[in-house]
């Protein structure tokens, strides 16, 4: 059975995707206004592989206000299913740096949420250097679990009391996924997982080079650096992302 589309979506792997680039992306997240909740996912081969194989993980995706093609194949599947402007991705650090630059002149206020204390105290003194007016009303790094329910409601207060247009989260795939589809109405505002965007914008880990990135080998320069922690999601990953988008025919989303 194929897999019917919403306007302006095309299915990768079972998962609608919004047919933007990145700063059509940008737009739509400086857009953000507090009191409007919207979940967002970046969706790369690695998050669109999880999704292959797990259906409520798929209905997951399927079930947010937006997903990104944040993934250079990702993007391709896009071209070759009726979208030709889709000649590059959506990128997290992009879309992370580039909402925050833009929404300085409608002062968009942001909440960071992941990493490690000193990781995402030091993201939040590089951004502000980097964009100077940038509001952030909030900076925490969360356990490294699921939140019990009084810290969910604790939680939830810090953010109503601060009013964050946008609420970035950095705590891996698929558990940043999670966190948005369990959070987002709660939050009550736009709430984006960017994942390694932490890191490389605190200057903890090197993004890979702009011409590796272009051909789409973004995902081998990382596996070289860190070949112990990557190695499952890149070498079993990818295939089963491959598997995913040439039977997306038969699959219901």
């Amino acid at each position: 059975m194929t897999t019917s589309t919403r306007p302006g979506t095309f299915v990768c792997c079972g998962v609608h995707i919004e047919a933007v680039t990145r700063q059509p992306a940008a737009e739509l997240v400086v857009a953000s206004q507090y009191g409007q909740p919207r979940s967002t996912h970046l969706c790369n081969a690695y998050t669109l592989s999880l999704a292959v194989r797990d259906e409520k993980f798929r209905a997951l995706l399927n079930d947010a206000d937006i997903n990104f093609a944040d993934g250079h194949y990702v993007a391709m599947v896009g071209r070759r299913r009726g979208y030709p402007d889709m000649h590059a991705r959506t990128y997290g650090p992009d879309l992370m740096a580039d909402t925050i630059d833009q929404g300085r002149a409608k002062g968009l206020k942001h909440y960071l949420y992941g990493a490690s204390p000193s990781t995402v105290a030091q993201l939040a003194e590089k951004l502000t250097e980097r964009f100077p007016g940038t509001e952030f009303v909030g900076v925490e790094s969360p356990p490294f679990r699921p939140l019990n329910p009084e810290e969910a409601d604790e939680l939830v207060a810090r953010v109503e009391a601060a009013k964050p247009d946008v609420f970035w989260v950095g705590l891996g795939t698929p558990r940043q996924d999670e966190f948005v589809a369990a959070y987002t109405k709660r939050l009550n505002c736009t709430v984006v997982p960017v994942g390694a965007a932490f890191d490389f914008h605190a200057g903890n880990k090197p993004s890979a080079p702009a011409a590796v990135q272009k051909y789409g080998m973004e995902w081998a320069y990382r596996l070289a650096t860190e070949p112990r922690r990557l190695w499952k999601r890149y070498l079993v990953g990818n295939p089963i992302f491959v598997y995913g988008a040439l039977t997306d025919r038969w699959r219901k989303s």
